[in-house]
């Protein structure tokens, strides 16, 4: 990893875990006590982020400008409160997880994290064959208290139900989140993640996700080869034909996930990217992965043929389609909402900018409204749907970073069959 403290940290290793520091950052802001005494904090982090998340989701979907500097901050107090563990109990844990004794497993491991989450924490190694790897270890106790968190949080429920509309189910949307943030405790399961995404990407030339080193890897502990690249901040100067490639590979390997395979990986975190001078992209933790409803993959597919053909008509009625809406105030609003979000291909090429991100802001507080509509014409989004408004409020948000015109559509025909 390459550092420089006077131009600050621009180029990032692999950080496999959800919510990473920088190594050069970390020993200032972690403590360095046992999990023993932190496995409880950490739950705190994380599912302090979770219903962040949630909340955001249901009510505000993205900061209004004179609060993201408090929101930001509030953010970064939660990742700075995350923990790690020491490292015989680290040592001990990848023992356990994979049968033996951490020198047969590995020729070398350092013992200082360089990156620490409020889930786990991240170790550089090198495995027998010399192959740099990144080894992510689940904090020993944080899944039991993830676990205790997550009863304890069921008591908003109630409130939440009397806050929402009748229409809404609050019950679905909290089993929903449970259920995403109980999958990151499963590193064997967002390995198959992780190996699924390489599958269905393999062959594109931008896109690369590191290799699951399935020999190191087990339920608490995750080995991938060792990655590098760049952050969004640096990548957003380069040249306009780099920042374009970037953004095609972020649009194709966002929708090609959802629409082809009908998977979307829900932490479109800028931290999960890094980018390469090439113009080539690395994916990050793929931990939360909300899979698709594959009988809702029909009319999600209509919808975006729909916009790229500019036929009005027949996105209103795969709107119509795929939310299930029943008229009223509440439908016209979603349609309008929905034909703004697709705006990028309706007017392909176009140039995804902040503005046009915050115009999205506006339309979503109108449509909240329409949620307490006397006609009574809400529809709750299905379960599988509930965090994909993340592509707008998080995804589009990384695009207008790059601030450059893309032809979202030719992408989009690229891969797309009717």
């Amino acid at each position: 990893m390459r550092h420089d403290d006077r131009r600050g940290d621009r180029r990032l290793m692999h950080q496999p875990g959800r919510l990473l520091v920088r190594k050069t950052r970390a020993s200032g802001l972690h403590g360095r006590g046992t999990l023993s005494a932190g496995a409880v904090e950490a739950s705190n982090v994380d599912v302090g982020e979770e219903m962040a998340s949630m909340i955001q989701h249901q009510r505000s979907p993205r900061t209004p400008e004179a609060q993201r500097e408090q929101y930001q901050a509030a953010l970064a107090a939660l990742r700075a409160a995350a923990p790690r563990s020491s490292w015989s109990e680290i040592c001990a844990l990848i023992e356990a997880e994979l049968g033996s004794p951490i020198a047969e497993l590995f020729a070398a491991i350092e013992p200082e994290p360089f990156a620490s989450a409020s889930i786990g924490q991240v170790h550089r190694a090198r495995t027998h064959q010399g192959q740099a790897v990144a080894v992510k270890v689940q904090h020993p106790g944080v899944a039991a208290a993830i676990d205790s968190d997550l009863s304890n949080a069921r008591a908003l429920k109630s409130v939440l139900s009397r806050l929402a509309p009748r229409s809404v189910d609050v019950e679905a949307v909290f089993a929903e989140v449970s259920l995403r943030l109980r999958e990151e405790l499963d590193y064997a399961l967002e390995a198959e993640h992780q190996r699924a995404f390489a599958a269905l990407h393999a062959g594109d030339p931008t896109i690369r996700i590191p290799a699951v080193i399935g020999e190191c890897s087990a339920r608490r502990v995750l080995t991938s080869e060792l990655a590098s690249g760049d952050a969004l901040e640096l990548a957003a100067t380069r040249p306009e034909a780099t920042r374009r490639s970037y953004a095609e590979t972020l649009w194709r390997f966002v929708f090609k996930s959802n629409l082809i395979a009908g998977m979307f990986n829900a932490d479109p975190h800028p931290g999960n990217y890094l980018f390469d001078a090439g113009g080539s992209v690395t994916f990050l933790d793929f931990g939360c992965v909300q899979p698709l409803d594959p009988g809702l993959l029909p009319s999600a597919r209509a919808l975006h043929w729909a916009a790229i053909e500019r036929d009005e008509t027949a996105f209103e009625r795969a709107v119509i389609a795929h939310l299930g809406l029943r008229g009223g105030e509440y439908q016209r609003l979603a349609v309008g909402y929905s034909r703004l979000c697709f705006e990028p291909l309706f007017a392909s090429p176009f140039r995804l900018t902040r503005e046009y991100s915050a115009s999205l802001v506006s339309e979503i507080q109108r449509l909240k409204k329409a949620m307490w509509s006397k006609d009574k014409s809400f529809v709750q989004l299905p379960p599988t749907l509930i965090l994909l408004n993340r592509l707008q409020f998080g995804f589009y948000s990384v695009l207008a970073r790059l601030d450059v015109s893309v032809d979202y559509a030719s992408l989009e025909r690229s891969f797309l069959d009717r």
